[in-house]
């Protein structure tokens, strides 16, 4: 009975995940009560990804090095050159100008395996690629940053190095024990529930990071309008820009890619931006979470639709 009311989120995710970031704005005192566990939320939300992963797709995958570092040079450098770019054309400057490109330079989102998994892309790829921009992002978000912004980042190589063994090596030599204690078949009964855990600790983790976002809707709404309209056309443009690229390549890694593409730990960046950083920059990172919530709700069917209808990707 416990499995299956766990289950439910995961029948439901896409739909809870969108609502989760409404709620975090209405719900203020909530939202600053479960922001302290956001942090904690991502290593759980990791350890439970992993769980659901199929360790030989992922070395499958890491046999093919020229792809993985081909994706995330895209996704690292490409990607923030064409926001640049974009912004610069549209004569957009300030902070969501510098929110849009600092965003897209950012290394793919934790929470990307949980994302494809919901709308059946690829985790493993997903995986991959976000574990080695996250580790490739001090090379390269720090020249970028400040060949185009002027803006010098903060980021120590040995830092992001602790960061990511705490939200990526511990829960992964923890779903290593697990799953060597539970064994696959074991694993395989607990699927549904397992799914339904990594949305409910997504939703967790929607609620405190929307922390702050309604005082600033009420003091000023059309800002927070308008900078949810670039943070959503930023990450379905990056997203629809790099499937179409990689369309060639197959479709169930163009559309993979592309996700992958448009969802980013800007969080990231809250920690190590300089102290005097424009407050606008840091709320739209929190923004850019919405798009990042609602995608899955919204590109699930389009993802349905190209494979019923094409047949399986390459």
């Amino acid at each position: 009975m416990l499995l299956r009311l766990i289950g439910w989120p995961a029948r439901h995710g896409t739909a809870l995940l969108a609502a989760s970031i409404f709620l975090g704005v209405a719900s203020a005192p909530l939202a600053a009560a479960l922001r302290p566990l956001v942090t904690p939320a991502v290593a759980l939300l990791m350890t439970l990804v992993l769980l659901r992963i199929d360790p030989a797709q992922v070395v499958a995958w890491l046999r093919r090095p020229l792809l993985v570092l081909g994706l995330s040079a895209w996704v690292l450098v490409a990607c923030p050159l064409v926001a640049f770019a974009a912004t610069r054309a549209a004569g957009l400057d300030g902070p969501l100008g510098t929110g849009l490109v600092l965003g897209a330079a950012a290394c793919a989102a934790v929470s990307a395996p949980a994302f494809a998994r919901l709308v059946g892309l690829d985790a493993e790829i997903s995986l991959v690629v976000s574990v080695l921009t996250t580790l490739l992002l001090p090379f390269t978000a720090p020249p970028l940053a400040l060949g185009l912004l002027g803006l010098d980042l903060a980021i120590t190589v040995p830092g992001l190095m602790l960061r990511l063994l705490l939200i990526v090596g511990l829960p992964a030599l923890l779903a290593w024990g697990l799953r060597a204690a539970l064994g696959p078949a074991r694993l395989a009964r607990a699927g549904t529930a397992l799914d339904g855990s990594v949305v409910l600790i997504l939703v967790v983790f929607a609620f405190g990071v929307m922390h702050g976002v309604q005082a600033r809707l009420l003091a000023d709404p059309l800002w927070v309008l308008g900078g949810v309209a670039l943070a959503m056309a930023g990450n379905l443009g990056l997203n629809a820009l790099t499937a179409a690229v990689l369309w060639p390549l197959g479709r169930n890694l163009a559309l993979s890619s592309g996700m992958l593409a448009g969802n980013r730990n800007q969080a990231l960046f809250l920690a190590v931006l300089p102290a005097a950083a424009d407050p606008g920059v840091l709320l739209f990172f929190a923004l850019g979470q919405v798009p990042m919530f609602l995608s899955p709700f919204l590109l699930r069917p389009v993802y349905a639709r190209v494979r019923d209808g094409q047949g399986g990707g390459g």
